[in-house]
């Protein structure tokens, strides 16, 4: 059942929209960030709000503590081992970009980490790699949880 709705949610969106197939390697790894980042937000935003309804100013904080910079940064340090070469590679596209704006209140350091982390999770979305995806951002999370047991 859960590949056969996967299945209808990627065939509607695509019919409906009329979007056309596209080679993953014409879009920049900020392009891939972009849509990373956005991906990533709606995974987070989607667990606070499992968690219970209140309001939405605590949800927002909530929220805020995971899509950091600094949060992800630490998330991609355990990630990176569990990478394929080909996600490495998106990786490090990523986090060697170039970028507009500055990193704002962050290291340079977590700010390209974390873009690098954006690019790997855009790059698996729009290879509608999604389960990979989740269960990447799951290892990441679960890094976080065994972090704050160890201090």
């Amino acid at each position: 059942m859960e590949k056969s709705v996967e299945w209808q949610f990627d065939t509607y969106m695509q019919e409906i929209f009329e979007l056309k197939e596209v080679d993953m390697k014409e879009y920049s790894p900020l392009a891939l960030a972009y849509i990373g980042d956005s991906i990533y937000d709606l995974i987070i935003k989607t667990l606070v709000l499992n968690e219970g309804n209140c309001q939405v100013q605590k949800l927002h904080l909530r929220t805020s503590a995971y899509v950091q910079a600094k949060t992800q940064s630490l998330m991609m340090r355990t990630l990176q081992e569990h990478l394929t070469e080909e996600e490495h590679a998106v990786y490090k596209r990523g986090r060697n970009a170039k970028s507009v704006s500055p990193a704002k209140n962050q290291s340079v350091t977590d700010y390209r980490r974390a873009t690098g982390f954006e690019a790997v999770l855009g790059y698996l979305y729009l290879r509608k790699e999604w389960k990979r995806m989740l269960d990447l951002v799951k290892t990441g999370l679960k890094s976080l949880n065994e972090g704050e047991t160890d201090e």
